[in-house]
């Protein structure tokens, strides 16, 4: 196959995309995606000066997952982050001082692309999800991630869509397990976060005396090189750590149909929670709401995702009955 001949057309890879019930990945598929050069420092120059928010966590493995709520967070530009990452003495001053870089990883984790770029939405047309069938998707309905060494997200899962995932630099390992597993992954809603399930085992080193079921799972381990381009089926779950110096990765999370029934569930969900916990001590909201879920929240507008999300998955179900020729239903 010449050099430019990609192993899939657009339609096909929509079509594995949508139906793939098994984590995959595609190889040859970007090669000619301007995004390829988004390393760090590339990113570091367009982004001029910008800060952007980075999370810190401990390097030394504990038995105990490194949530969200129990990480470090400072603002910094990626100038300051790859001085510090380089080891230079630029930084005994700083954002990054307190932080040793032997000691300590740095994650700028979900960056919404659309909003650190608003300023050059020319840069959305160097990610072109179209080469998987679908058109219009850019970096606009994108993520961006950039890691040290040993950076992670926890276990988890993604209540809505299935996720695409394209390595820009370094490598990272990928420990995926299969929807089935759930009951042995011990999963939790705290901290809460509408739209992620979070196991209590820290799967790089499972406490078996406490989470004696996680023996039963079965992890599928990949290492994603630059140029390759992850697919994570509906609802697997996923631990994620950066195993390079620096790491890069640009994500797109594909909506689908069964994700109006899983908003109607996650709605439940956080009317739950948050009642559950606003009884127990309305001003303790440190530690069960995780740091993305920033928005205040009340039973009013609790009741509001509900009925919105009710609404809008009887729409869809009427939808599909109509164009189905009619049945005894």
């Amino acid at each position: 196959i010449g050099e430019d001949v990609k192993p899939f057309t657009p339609g096909k890879a929509k079509e594995i995309v949508m139906s793939l019930q098994q984590p995959a990945v595609f190889c040859n598929m970007v090669g000619d995606w301007p995004a390829l050069q988004w390393n760090a420092k590339y990113l570091s120059a367009m982004l001029d000066g910008k800060t952007i928010q980075f999370r810190l966590g401990l390097k030394t493995v504990d038995v105990v997952p490194q949530f969200e709520t129990t990480c470090s967070y400072v603002k910094a530009t990626l100038g300051e982050f790859l001085s510090w990452s380089c080891g230079q003495p630029s930084c005994l001053s700083g954002p990054f001082s307190c932080y040793e870089y032997s000691k300590y990883w740095a994650y700028a984790d979900y960056k919404y692309i659309a909003r650190i770029f608003e300023d050059k939405p020319e840069v959305f047309q160097d990610i072109r999800w179209s080469d998987f069938g679908f058109p219009g998707r850019s970096g606009k309905e994108s993520t961006l991630w950039i890691g040290s060494e040993g950076a992670n997200t926890p276990c988890h899962l993604d209540s809505y869509g299935c996720n695409l995932v394209l390595q820009v630099q370094g490598r990272k390992r990928w420990h995926l397990f299969p929807p089935g597993d759930t009951s042995f992954l011990y999963p939790t809603r705290i901290p809460y976060e509408e739209s992620s399930i979070f196991s209590k085992v820290n799967v790089a080193n499972p406490d078996l005396k406490h989470f004696p079921e996680f023996r039963n799972a079965t992890a599928h381990v990949v290492t994603l090189s630059p140029g390759q381009v992850l697919l994570v089926p509906r609802h697997w779950w996923h631990y994620v750590e950066s195993i390079d110096p620096i790491t890069v990765s640009i994500n797109s999370w594909i909506e689908l149909d069964a994700d109006h029934e899983a908003r109607v569930e996650e709605a439940i969900t956080r009317m739950l929670v948050c009642a559950l916990k606003s009884a127990e001590n309305p001003s303790d909201g440190d530690h069960w709401l995780n740091p993305t879920e920033v928005e205040a929240t009340s039973h009013e507008i609790n009741l509001q995702y509900l009925n919105k999300a009710v609404a809008v998955y009887f729409k869809c179900q009427k939808a599909n009955v109509s164009e189905q020729p009619c049945s005894s239903s």
